[in-house]
């Protein structure tokens, strides 16, 4: 039963472009998602590399720390999603002395991962309190 939590924020890929990378990681093994984002030619899928593979890292230092034993092999990707980040405004010029606003989108990109066990006592809680 262990689930462990990744975060990065302030990246710079646009939020709309990180959430194609991560809708194809989304329920899948980490070993599997590693898989994928690795051959993936997005752009934003080397930093959700690094991202699921911290995660793993961090699974595996609570597991030590609470004395359980973890298999790589038993972690999946129990959520992840991508929200706004902080918006840089840079300006072009343009003709006649004009300048443009170019929007420089950033984002905050979170990965879940847990065990199966955590899972499924999470819904069992779920339905229990409906």
């Amino acid at each position: 039963m262990v689930d462990s939590i990744a975060r990065v924020k302030h990246i710079r890929v646009t939020p709309q472009k990180a959430r194609r990378v991560v809708a194809l990681i989304k329920g899948k093994q980490a070993q599997e998602a590693l898989a994928i984002l690795k051959f993936a030619p997005q752009s934003a899928s080397e930093p959700i590399y690094k991202l699921v593979a911290s995660a793993m890292a961090n699974a595996r230092v609570t597991a030590d720390k609470n004395g359980e034993f973890l298999d790589d092999q038993d972690l999946y990707v129990a959520n992840a999603f991508v929200d706004e980040g902080a918006t840089l405004k840079r300006f072009r010029p343009r003709a006649q002395g004009r300048a443009f606003q170019i929007k420089k989108r950033t984002s905050h990109i979170t990965i879940m991962l847990a065990t199966p066990e955590v899972a499924t006592a999470a819904s069992t809680d779920k339905k229990a309190s409906k």
